[in-house]
């Protein structure tokens, strides 16, 4: 009887020890799968930065693209700008009427030219008038350089520009002929203009001393320039 009590107790025990040995490597197994679940989370937050850092070069790509595209549709809105300055046509005789009035005197050695634009429409004035002041002087009154504008002279429906006309040195002098009107081509138009003279006697002109200066959008002094 007491041998079979201390089998018995000691397959007991013995059952007991192996449970408690198989629950410890269960736990150190659970230990083990924990330990190694962080390393994966570890690995799986990389690829994720990984990603996002790949969307976030591919959106600042995308960025640099739009900014690149706006700059060039602002270039475009100013080349187009220009073009539509430049393709202003130019205004003809029959665009603009252009009257005389004296200026800087007495003695008036200069004349004022307006030319208006009564078209109804922008039209661009180029360069200079041609002017012959007397039937027996063919040849047109020379252009002072330094008078050019720096930008073209575009006018708008009933805009005036101007042009400055030497007609002689002043005073009296027996080179001086009477003109009671001359004549005005437009650069671009050869129908020829008539422009009365400013005052009820017409003026005193010296083709050998007449310059004239270019069309400007603003009445300038004509002993300034010449």
């Amino acid at each position: 009887m007491t041998a079979l009590f201390t089998r018995s107790t000691m397959l007991a025990v013995a059952g007991t020890a192996l449970a408690l040995s198989l629950t410890a490597c269960q736990s150190g197994e659970d230990d083990n799968a924990a330990a190694t679940s962080p390393t994966s989370a570890t690995a799986t937050v990389s690829d994720g930065a990984s990603a996002a850092a790949t969307v976030t070069s591919s959106a600042g790509s995308t960025g640099a693209g739009t900014s690149s595209g706006a700059a060039d549709s602002s270039t475009s809105n100013d080349s187009s700008g220009r073009q539509t300055s430049t393709s202003t046509p130019v205004c003809a005789a029959a665009d603009v009427t252009i009257t005389a009035a004296k200026q800087d005197g007495p003695p008036y050695t200069h004349l004022v030219l307006t030319a208006k634009n009564t078209s109804g429409h922008s039209c661009r004035l180029a360069g200079f008038p041609h002017v012959q002041l007397l039937e027996s002087h063919k040849q047109d009154v020379s252009p002072v350089a330094k008078s050019k504008p720096a930008a073209p002279v575009v006018l708008s429906a009933g805009a005036p520009a101007y042009a400055l006309l030497k007609v002689s040195d002043g005073g009296t002098d027996e080179d001086n002929e009477p003109v009671s009107a001359f004549s005005v081509t437009l650069e671009g138009d050869s129908s020829v203009i008539a422009v009365s003279a400013p005052g009820s006697d017409g003026i005193a002109a010296d083709p050998a001393q007449a310059l004239v200066g270019y069309w400007t959008p603003e009445l300038r002094n004509g002993a300034d320039d010449f």
